[in-house]
């Protein structure tokens, strides 16, 4: 279904939002917008909601399936704001929302819906989960000069590390079961970097509620929804894979000319399967099995 911009999918889309969960995938670019909404389409969203600017198609099965919101990719807020409003409009309703070229993995997906994920995080008293943003880079960048390539991706399967999350509102002491995580193509290549855009944790996943504010760093306004575990066990994590980052930093003027290649001895083909991800301890079944 065609929406001609926020005002009218809110309009429109009253029982579309009734029940999640819901994805939202912003599409900033025409890079493999379709293969990221059929991911997202087969692990089991009841709804997915693609914001697109008019001049990008979308495959005919596609669009079929999916809400097209008209959207301006590189407007202010861009994300928050349209985030912000969904929230508002959807109360307990689960809403996930990513970029184009990226995609959710999370444990067992294989063969677990979102539904019964979710479901299982619900019953942990858990309204948000954490995602780790995980680099996806071509090998070749001759073959594949805007590093994105789904046949040959490849991951850094080392180099992720985690550091205290400081609270300028206590004197920077650490916040409680907040850590700010990073590693990839943004700890690599952290010169080309802007230093509020390197970390790689995103609460991707959310149940929204009234009052709630996505903030411009993929944390949220309640605290609890930034913790990546309760109180009394580790929970449930989530990964997503994402050429987000390799595609800006080749199409950068500033960094395109000083990276030949992304990979280097810790790069290692990505399999597509959440085992792999498991195994290189980039997201947790927490409780779940």
């Amino acid at each position: 279904m065609r929406h001609y911009g926020l005002d009218d999918f809110l309009r429109s889309a009253g029982e579309t939002l009734a029940k999640g969960p819901v994805a939202l995938v912003f599409a900033e670019d025409d890079v493999e917008i379709d293969t990221t909404i059929r991911h997202h389409m087969q692990l089991g969203f009841r709804t997915v909601a693609v914001f697109i600017a008019p001049v990008y198609d979308l495959a005919p099965d596609v669009a079929e399936a999916v809400h097209r919101v008209d959207h301006d990719p590189g407007g202010t807020d861009a994300v928050t704001r349209v985030v912000d409003r969904v929230i508002a409009a959807a109360p307990g309703v689960w809403l996930y929302y990513c970029y184009n070229a990226e995609y959710l993995f999370y444990p067992f997906c294989e063969t677990r819906s979102v539904s019964e994920m979710l479901a299982f995080h619900t019953e942990e008293r858990r309204d948000a989960m954490l995602a780790y943003v995980v680099d996806l880079y071509a090998d070749d960048l001759d073959r594949c000069p805007d590093a994105v390539s789904l046949d040959r991706a490849h991951l850094d399967r080392a180099g992720y590390y985690a550091l205290a999350r400081p609270d300028p509102a206590n004197h920077n002491h650490p916040k409680e079961r907040q850590l700010d995580f990073f590693g990839g193509l943004r700890w690599r290549f952290d010169e080309h970097v802007p230093v509020d855009k390197r970390k790689i944790d995103r609460i991707a996943l959310f149940r929204a509620k009234p009052g709630l504010r996505l903030r411009p760093d993929h944390t949220f306004s309640d605290e609890e929804y930034n913790t990546y575990a309760c109180p009394w066990h580790n929970n449930l994590t989530a990964a997503i894979v994402s050429f987000r980052t390799a595609k800006a930093l080749k199409r950068n003027p500033g960094s395109t000319f000083d990276i030949r290649s992304f990979t280097w001895h810790n790069s290692t083909p990505f399999e597509w399967h959440s085992r792999q991800l498991l195994d290189l301890g980039l997201m947790e079944p927490g409780q779940w099995f």
